[in-house]
């Protein structure tokens, strides 16, 4: 076992190369990449990806969610599969780190794999998951491979139907072939994801790694404010019932409310629509699109109840009606221990400081969590930029990222 941790390093050189080459595909002008799922520069980095695998002598495959994979056997046929991998579909004008990084290096990993010739205990593959990002449902892929993609998922999904159905007929897919992509939970091994961290924890502290220890759980709502709409000169300010005054104070007292009590979640107010929405009319209605996010299911269940008290308590304030729309969730999703103590042997002797932290953000491993163990790392962000052309990951730390995810796999792969 102690020989297996000796195993060589990535090629930095052939990583940094198959890295400058994506990004260049659906590049933008200032830096980043404008890949959203199935749009033409998607199908691009696709059929990129496929190439990149056949050229490595690695075998391509691909699953009816659309889900792309470099697999390299093991020697026995029947062993479960540990999957490395992200994906690389973008946000419209994003950076060229989040998602790409992960599967460039995992299909690094394979390539070293291979041409040193290490025989493990498990088949490896490198995959590239479907619409992480949610243009038209999120999780799309990983979810589908998981088992809990449901028709109701693609009849309804968050981008529109009309958007999927076009975009499945361009990378030939249906509804029919994504509800077949599940896997047998006792096929899988484990998934391991390399990511940037999209925040500035790991910069401000100094640390090359983190290990993370849950993914934060997810929930949105749209909660309407409604009140009635008069003219906005010859209605005196004591006689408004005002939408937007329940809707901005809600906002800001949510702030608060996670602030004080809550220091470990986030919430959010990222859209608010008035209507009839014109300078010279009370807001009748604001339609406030609310988001939150925890680490913990218990505090994650509190914060729900907490904020919905809160934007009852603020519509009665201003003589408001409320209505609440429930609109999805991802229950926070805890990380291995046994593949977080394997990601954190393999920084030691590595000689790589690293530290315990949760993901912000929502990941592909969140709906592989109850399906085999899962493990993430962070390499640190350059000012938490993300989701944006200035998102920048200094390529030492790439490096230093790509090779605990080897280490950390042959760890796994041979025990």
């Amino acid at each position: 076992m102690t020989q297996a941790f000796s195993f060589p390093r990535i090629n930095p050189d052939r990583l940094l190369d198959s890295f400058t080459r994506l990004a260049a595909i659906g590049a933008t002008a200032g830096g980043g990449v404008n890949r959203p799922a199935f749009s033409e520069a998607h199908l691009a980095a696709r059929r990129w990806f496929r190439e990149e695998i056949e050229r490595s002598g690695l075998e391509f495959r691909t699953d009816g969610a659309g889900n792309h994979s470099a697999f390299l056997p093991c020697s026995d046929s029947s062993a479960p599969t540990l999957i490395l991998g992200s994906h690389l579909d973008s946000v419209p004008n994003g950076g060229r780190f989040d998602g790409a990084l992960g599967v460039v290096a995992a299909l690094e990993v394979l390539k070293t794999v291979r041409e040193n010739r290490i025989s493990l205990n498990v088949h490896l593959e490198a995959m590239d998951f479907t619409d992480e990002e949610g243009t038209l449902v999120g999780l799309l892929g990983s979810a589908a491979l998981a088992g809990h993609l449901r028709q109701k998922d693609l009849e309804s999904p968050r981008g529109g139907r009309e958007n999927l159905v076009e975009g499945m007929k361009r990378a030939g897919l249906s509804d029919e072939s994504m509800l077949s992509a599940a896997r047998p939970k006792n096929s899988l091994a484990g998934y391991l994801e390399l990511h940037i961290e999209q925040g500035k924890r790991l910069e401000r502290a100094g640390v090359n790694i983190g290990i993370v220890t849950a993914i934060v759980g997810i929930a949105s709502y749209r909660l309407s404010f409604i009140g009635k709409a008069d003219h906005a000169g010859s209605t005196t300010m004591d006689d408004r019932r005002d939408a937007s005054l329940g809707a901005s104070a809600f906002t800001l007292a949510a702030r608060g409310l996670v602030m004080r009590d809550f220091p470990n979640c986030v919430v959010n107010v990222g859209k608010m629509e008035f209507a009839p929405g014109a300078f010279n009319i009370v807001p009748a209605q604001v339609d406030a699109a609310l988001e939150f996010r925890s680490p913990d299911e218990a505090e994650f269940k509190r914060l729900d109840k907490a904020l919905l008290e809160l934007a009852e308590a603020e519509a009665a304030r201003f003589g408001l009606e409320l209505r609440k729309e429930f609109l999805g969730k991802h229950s926070p999703s805890l990380m291995s221990e046994t593949v977080r103590s394997a990601f954190a042997a393999s920084c030691d002797d590595l000689g790589l400081t690293h530290m315990p932290l949760p993901s912000g953000a929502g990941h592909d491993g969140q709906s592989l969590a109850d399906l085999c163990p899962v493990g993430m790392i962070f390499v640190p962000s350059v000012d938490g930029a993300s989701h944006s052309p200035r998102e920048f990951t200094k390529w030492e730390d790439c490096v230093n990222g790509a090779n605990v995810l080897l280490q950390a796999a042959l760890r796994l792969g041979s025990g």
